[in-house]
């Protein structure tokens, strides 16, 4: 039986449940009721583990610490990370060990050179949750830009009245006919500027799309990119506040820990670009609440989306929900969508697993159609 080694993630602790049949019961259910709206998941599971049938079951083990992750690294054949680093020290102490995981697309943590002095493979992974919550951060972005929920079946002269615009026909011998209500200050992401507060795995998603809609990109994260991934995104590196001052479009993607957890505050608003637009979908408390008050009473926030909150569901009385022009979007925490989406990550995770720890004149072979 194999043992395989998972960092000890919300979403990769499901990797136990498919593969280790000695997983506890609890575990178990929870995750069957986490995906149950969407997917059967112990069918889901019976046609995953019929394709993989050399790595299920397997012994799971989970690692919640770096030091726990590199004392059981030794007696394992494959190891699953996400944060957690994978280093020459620990790599030497290993005797089975065939492949590294790395839950993400960036190999960041993983000595490779190590890897390859001790024939260990190294597998990333394009998570296609990561891709959801870019596409949930650009579909705020462009529904705030294009004030589609301000205006949302405001179609009639009677209600364009109501809402401030009442209509005054264009000499149509001479002139066309379009935004008839004649909003002003309308915009378009096209020569824009947007800021990324953490150009990561999702941060990158999101800078891939930016790109198609030829926008110019900042980025601000603790660890500047290098030269080749800079020319890459297309994104220059500035400190925050200037990041701030200088963005039409600002999205906020960093995970949260005691160095990010309100990193946009009060000083970050004050240097904000009068008018800008600001969306969440990594974490709402990387934002001082009461400085996101502020720069929305002032105006100076012209629009906010939200698809992560302060406390989830929202309270009844959080005062973001008093915000009724249509200018602020708040989402119940929709972005990863579908169940299959993240079940379709550990998927491909699985098959990865199967692949690497096959006899070496196997490797190259396809999980069986069943």
């Amino acid at each position: 039986m194999k043992r395989i080694l998972i960092e000890d993630d919300h979403y990769l602790k499901i990797t136990a449940v498919i593969l280790d049949p000695e997983t506890n019961v609890e575990h178990t259910n929870a995750v069957a009721d986490f995906v149950a709206h969407d997917v059967d998941f112990d069918a889901w599971c019976k046609a995953l583990r019929a394709q993989i049938p050399e790595l299920y079951p397997a012994r799971v083990e989970l690692a919640g610490t770096q030091a726990d992750f590199d004392a059981k690294l030794r007696d394992v054949d494959a190891a699953v990370v996400e944060s957690l680093a994978v280093t020459r020290d620990a790599l030497a102490r290993t005797e089975r060990l065939r492949v590294v995981q790395k839950f993400g697309a960036i190999p960041t943590g993983i000595d490779l050179a190590a890897c390859v002095d001790k024939n260990v493979r190294v597998l990333t992974l394009r998570r296609s949750g990561n891709v959801a919550v870019a596409e949930q951060a650009f579909a705020l972005l462009v529904a705030l830009s294009k004030r589609i929920c301000e205006f949302n079946g405001v179609v009639t002269a009677d209600d364009l009245a109501k809402a401030g615009y009442p209509i005054r026909p264009y000499d149509r011998r001479h002139i066309g006919g379009s935004n008839y209500a004649r909003v002003p200050g309308l915009r378009s992401l096209a020569g824009s500027t947007l800021g990324i507060v953490g150009l990561g795995e999702i941060g990158r998603e999101i800078a891939v799309r930016a790109n198609a809609f030829e926008m110019s990109l900042l980025y601000h994260q603790r660890s500047r990119l290098g030269p080749a991934d800079e020319l890459r995104f297309g994104a220059k590196y500035v400190p925050l506040l200037e990041l701030m001052a200088n963005s039409d479009y600002i999205v906020v993607q960093l995970p949260l820990n005691d160095s990010t957890r309100g990193i946009i505050d009060k000083r970050a608003f004050e240097a904000l670009k009068p008018g800008a637009i600001l969306v969440n979908a990594a974490r709402a408390q990387l934002m001082d609440r009461e400085a996101l008050l502020d720069a929305l009473n002032s105006g100076r926030l012209a629009g906010l989306g939200m698809d992560v909150h302060y406390a989830e569901p929202v309270e009844p009385d959080d005062p973001l929900l008093s915000y009724k022009g249509g200018n602020v979007i708040l989402m119940p925490h929709l972005a990863v969508g579908h169940r299959n989406i993240g079940l379709d990550d550990m998927r491909r995770l699985c098959v990865n697993l199967w692949r690497a720890t096959l006899p070496p004149h196997r490797l190259h072979e396809k999980p069986p159609l069943r």
